[in-house]
């Protein structure tokens, strides 16, 4: 993020007063994704952060002097009746506790993927949110990811056909062991790890695509020296309908594979750059910026078919992303009374997968899983 200060809201579509929402935990999700696109989505704001980090205290502030500060989520929970919504950006550790906590609360509650360190865990979060009768959703942000709503749009027109295989790749070189960071928490209530941290996203749209898988096969290791979470991971689910997912995470390949390659009987996609909303967002840009989402021709994905017989490869513009899209739908849902775009049962279904894969990379074998 820059260093500029931002407003707190955006203008509501309707005239309407903002939503309040507390926002509990201002490292990297709380910061870069969350209160960015709380504030620009109209009819929000930020309207109180909580963070133990006085580093984190200091930035808050600057990022958003009208929000008020504390230091504990207790503090900020205690708040409750001037607020419309708590998001959790906290370490996962505490995801569950404080979801429940806030619903209990009767507020409603957004909560960062991943949801829980079990799918068990994740239930009773559920459970929470259905006798509150609050809406409760998962910030599964990469939905909207631009070659993902690109490929969606793509199968959905039936441009490849009946697919065949579906590849999905998060390869980012960080050979480094951060032992600061959530993700490198070997203890199991931390949910550190890739399959965890990425596993939640690319597992979470392998579902969106295809239904929940009724099997899984995985391999789930550690590479790196020092590392005591997984760091390069390799999932396969197979689908009712024949669709088999190959999904790759890892911090070792210094050289990425595609990010996307999707063959069905008739055509072939792949595309290769990373959608660029993230890195936007670290470096302060903001959604209804100029270019928002959008990326140059040169990371366009490639559509391989034929036509009468002869080899064709055609550029597919890749669909602009909109992760701002997640909250106006948290927004309409908390107005309307219906329900949130990510139906949290969804991420505890993955939950489900991913316990599945651990099992599997124990044991070497094939897991089968049963309905959602």
């Amino acid at each position: 993020m820059s260093g500029a200060t931002h407003t707190s809201s955006a203008p509501s579509p309707t005239g309407a007063k903002p939503l309040r929402v507390g926002l509990i935990g201002y490292g990297l999700a709380g910061q870069v994704f969350h209160a960015p696109l709380i504030a620009s989505t109209p009819g929000m704001e930020v309207a109180a952060i909580s963070t133990g980090s006085p580093e984190r205290q200091m930035r808050a502030l600057r990022d958003y002097p009208a929000a008020s500060l504390y230091t504990t989520a207790e503090e900020l929970l205690r708040s409750t009746p001037q607020l419309d919504l708590i998001v959790v950006a906290s370490p996962n550790r505490a995801h569950v506790p404080l979801g429940v906590a806030a619903l209990e609360e009767g507020i409603p509650v957004v909560i960062d993927k991943p949801l829980a360190a079990s799918s068990a865990d994740g239930e009773l979060v559920l459970a929470a949110s259905q006798k509150a009768g609050k809406l409760f959703t998962v910030f599964q942000s990469r939905r909207w990811d631009n070659d993902f709503l690109t490929v969606r749009r793509l199968i959905a027109a039936d441009a490849l056909g009946p697919i065949v295989r579906f590849e999905s790749r998060f390869e980012r070189f960080r050979p480094a062991v951060n032992a600061d960071a959530w993700r490198e928490l070997a203890a199991p209530e931390e949910a550190g790890g890739l399959l965890f941290d990425l596993g939640a996203h690319l597992i979470d749209q392998a579902r969106l695509l295809f239904g929940h898988p009724v099997t899984v096969y995985a391999e789930v290791d550690t590479r790196r020296p020092g590392a005591q979470v997984d760091d390069d991971v390799f999932v396969a689910l197979r689908f009712a309908g024949g669709e088999i997912a190959h999904l790759w995470m890892s911090v070792l390949p210094r050289v990425s594979g595609p990010r996307y390659r999707v063959v069905g009987l008739r055509a072939t996609y792949e595309k290769h750059e990373l959608d660029p909303q993230e890195e936007a967002l670290r470096t302060g840009a903001r959604p209804g910026d100029e270019g928002w989402g959008h990326e140059p021709r040169e990371a366009w994905g490639k559509l391989s078919s034929e036509v009468g017989g002869l080899p064709v490869t055609s550029l597919v513009e890749t669909l602009p992303g909109s992760y701002e899209s997640y909250y106006a739908g948290v927004r309409d849902a908390l107005l309307s009374g219906g329900p949130p775009l990510v139906d949290p049962a969804d991420s505890i279904a993955t939950l489900r997968v991913i316990e599945a894969a651990q099992q599997s990379a124990r044991t070497g074998a094939v897991v089968k899983l049963g309905k959602r």
